[in-house]
């Protein structure tokens, strides 16, 4: 195929994904499943009548996007949320895992005549979850969750996946490898995991170090020398027999919380670039799978989806949340939320490289599981969330005409600081706030519209003003607003 015709299916294909992302916003459908279609129908059993099987490259593809789209999800995480329920995610994300894959595996050998370790297998790639997909659909809606459901599903889905990875490349070894037992898994567990966490500590230590002192002339090149040292977290910890997938979204959870550089403009152009990693891979995923070749799975995929949400997932929830103090109607929410996604379809590409005989029904039940785990589960979510009255107001991320980037130096940052309606401060003048001496407000956000203040600018309530300060004054501010407010 020449080159030409490559370039106008990428830019077809990619346009096409875009634009289709506004549609699901409109219809409530993640765009998951809008990318995934698009693929199938440019496929060779679509209108586009592309012909792709080749495994290889969709996991290479598959993997490489992974771990952009990790690493966004990392640093784009709001630590002081997560921070609340870092202990439920983490057991989530590893117990959770392994008691959803294990129950559904079981099913699995049942339902599809599967052996003991191909039934394990199939349930360890549908083990993990994907939360982009819950929250395009509340988005779509103009709603959100209460605290703690948003940052607990945020932390588990983007910390379960490397538990998912490493119990189906176990599986994986289990039936490829001669003599080998699963007690030997034991230690490789503890390696893989100790071993990503190291690196992706050490890695973002070293970033931020590298970054602060780099000093490039020319800020575009910012982003790109993230990438390498993205890559090389990933690759560092597979060299050390640890998980990379691990190492990349610690890396990112902890340069969220850094100060370093252009920071701003490398979470965005990361945001960008997960975006187009997203497209890759679906749109690849999508070409890959034959629709002809789901169809005669449709009942015993069906059945297996069901038991997942109804009975592996809840069961793993409630089991791992014991412990702790969360309302049965919190728990009923996480166990219901949990989509399929991504990491499920490019994991069920694994099998096909170590030459697994079920590896063609392994994909395609895992590829009707995810759509069926989004259309079932997804499209209920904001019902759900209503009836178990956990439902909250959507808000959205405030947008400004002006950035700050915070410099080597430069002790302040620019922070929302929002005035209640009920506050004394409302129809007052700004000289009469008492500001601190070292607090500017440099722009205040009211009713869509941007006011540029002055000592005479009377505040009003819900006003979002925007202040430079450091943290010591700016908790000072913080305090004047408070001490002003009737309660």
């Amino acid at each position: 195929m020449p080159i030409e015709t490559i370039l106008l299916w990428v830019a077809v294909l990619m346009f096409v994904s875009v634009v289709s992302s506004k549609l699901s916003d409109r219809l409530a459908i993640p765009v998951l499943l809008l990318f995934l279609t698009i693929g199938m129908l440019a496929g060779s059993e679509g209108i586009g009548k592309l012909y792709f099987d080749n495994a290889q490259l969709a996991k290479s593809i598959g993997v490489v996007a992974l771990i952009f789209i990790i690493f966004s999800g990392g640093i784009d995480t709001n630590w002081k949320e997560t921070k609340t329920v870092v202990w439920q995610g983490v057991i989530l994300s590893t117990v959770g895992v392994l008691l959803t894959a294990a129950i559904t595996g079981f099913f699995a050998i049942y339902i599809l005549k599967f052996s003991f370790l191909e039934g394990m297998l199939l349930g360890s790639i549908v083990s993990s979850t994907d939360a982009a997909a819950v929250f395009s659909i509340l988005r779509s809606k103009r709603i959100s969750l209460k605290q703690p459901l948003k940052p607990l599903l945020e932390f588990e889905s983007g910390s379960n996946d490397p538990m998912a990875v490493f119990l189906t490349v176990s599986f994986i070894s289990l039936l490829t490898v001669k003599n080998m037992s699963i007690a030997a898994f034991v230690p490789r567990f503890f390696l893989d995991m100790v071993m990503g966490a190291l690196v992706g500590y050490l890695m973002a230590r070293f970033i931020v170090f590298f970054i602060n002192r780099l000093r490039l002339y020319y800020e575009g090149l910012y982003p790109v020398v993230m990438i390498s040292l993205v890559l090389l977290t990933y690759v560092i910890a597979v060299f050390l027999k640890g998980n990379g997938i691990l190492a990349v979204y610690l890396a990112g959870l902890m340069l969220g919380q850094a100060d370093f550089p252009n920071k701003k403009m490398i979470i965005r152009f990361h945001d960008g670039l997960a975006w187009l990693m997203q497209i890759a891979m679906f749109v690849t995923l999508g070409l890959l799978v034959f629709p002809s070749h789901i169809i005669p799975l449709i009942g015993a995929g069906l059945l297996l989806t069901l038991l997942l949400m109804v009975v592996a997932r809840p069961i793993s929830v409630f089991l791992c949340l014991l412990p702790f103090k969360i309302s049965l109607r919190k728990k009923t929410m996480v166990a219901w939320v949990g989509l399929r996604g991504s990491v499920p379809i490019i994991l069920a590409t694994f099998p096909f490289m170590a030459g697994i005989p079920q590896a063609d029904t392994i994909f395609n039940i895992v590829f009707f599981i995810v759509i069926s785990s989004v259309l079932i589960q997804g499209t209920s979510i904001p019902v759900i969330s209503k009836m178990l009255k956990l439902d909250a107001p959507w808000v959205n991320r405030a947008s400004y005409p002006i950035e700050f980037e915070k410099t080597e130096g430069m002790d302040a940052e620019l922070t929302d600081v929002l005035v209640p309606y009920d506050s004394e401060a409302v129809g007052k003048k700004i000289s009469d706030l008492g500001v601190p001496e070292k607090c500017l407000i440099v722009l205040i956000s009211r009713s869509d519209k941007f006011v540029i203040p002055s000592g005479s600018t009377v505040v009003e309530g819900g006003d979002v003003l925007l202040v430079l300060s450091n943290r010591e004054d700016l908790s000072l501010f913080q305090k004047t607003i408070g001490h002003l407010n009737k309660t």
